[in-house]
């Protein structure tokens, strides 16, 4: 396999192949805004391809006032139901894992080969799927997450206006990107847990977001998914702030990257 040298215009032409699998886990604030459109991508392609969300959680009332959606019920399968008749005509298959990922079941939930989205709001669960990441040969994890508006443990309050995304992209058994616990120790160690841990009171203290927050990390992650099925990622982070009107890529001196496929 060769690696492509990274042009200043690359030719973007995006590939996934035959039967590859892209799981969302997360249906919330920003995973609703990423199922439809990941799902109009991949049917775009036309091929035999596999799109699952997975969620424990369920929508209810109260989330009305930054999540879409029909019904209340398990996220997952929510939206899983919302989507597919839209897609009937197409080659691709939606499926819907109602189940929070923990340590007992992320080595059933994920699986080499597969392109994984998170868009959970809690370091614990970011850890669990890196660190699971790391021990499958070919992998390539999206995270992303955004603040909410609360009183920072740095002693002054979020805007709730930031976020980011982290890419960890494994090919051949090796690391083409850094875990995405290598520059960031909060993940690494997570002082939060993970809602299949979380009390009932520690569920319902949820902190609010900013719903357009929600949306731009969901766009960046969408991004982010584009350039790795055009195998051209020129970075293995972004950072944005919607109040400030930027978005940064961090490239930690990452060179090129692999192809998705071998050529």
């Amino acid at each position: 396999m060769t690696t492509p040298a990274i042009s200043p215009h690359p030719v973007l032409q995006p590939d996934l192949p035959e039967g590859a699998t892209v799981k969302i886990i997360g249906g919330g604030g920003s995973g609703s805004f990423l199922i439809g459109p990941a799902a109009i991508f991949m049917a775009s392609l036309g091929r035999d391809l596999r799109l699952g969300i997975i969620d424990g959680d369920s929508f209810e009332e109260k989330n009305a006032s930054r999540m879409m959606f029909r019904e209340c019920g398990n996220k997952a399968g929510v939206l899983c139901r919302e989507l597919r008749p839209y897609f009937e005509h197409t080659r691709l298959m939606l499926f819907a894992i109602e189940e929070y990922v923990t340590p007992g079941n992320v080595a059933r939930l994920i699986h080499p080969g597969d392109i994984i989205l998170s868009a959970v709001d809690n370091h614990a669960t970011r850890k669990l799927l890196n660190d699971h990441c790391a021990t499958l040969d070919d992998i390539c994890l999206i995270s992303g997450g955004n603040d909410g508006i609360e009183e920072g443990k740095e002693g002054r309050p979020r805007r709730g206006t930031f976020g980011n995304v982290q890419i960890f992209w494994r090919r051949d058994g090796r690391d083409h990107t850094p875990p995405i616990t290598r520059f960031h120790p909060e993940i690494e160690n997570p002082a939060d847990q993970s809602p299949a841990e979380a009390s009932c009171t520690d569920l319902a203290a949820s902190v609010p977001q900013i719903l357009f927050a929600n949306h731009t990390v969901a766009t960046a992650m969408l991004n982010s998914l584009y350039l790795v099925c055009c195998g051209h990622l020129p970075y293995p982070e972004l950072i944005f702030d919607i109040a400030e009107g930027r978005m940064e890529p961090q490239t930690y001196g990452m060179g090129p990257t692999p192809p998705l496929t071998p050529e």
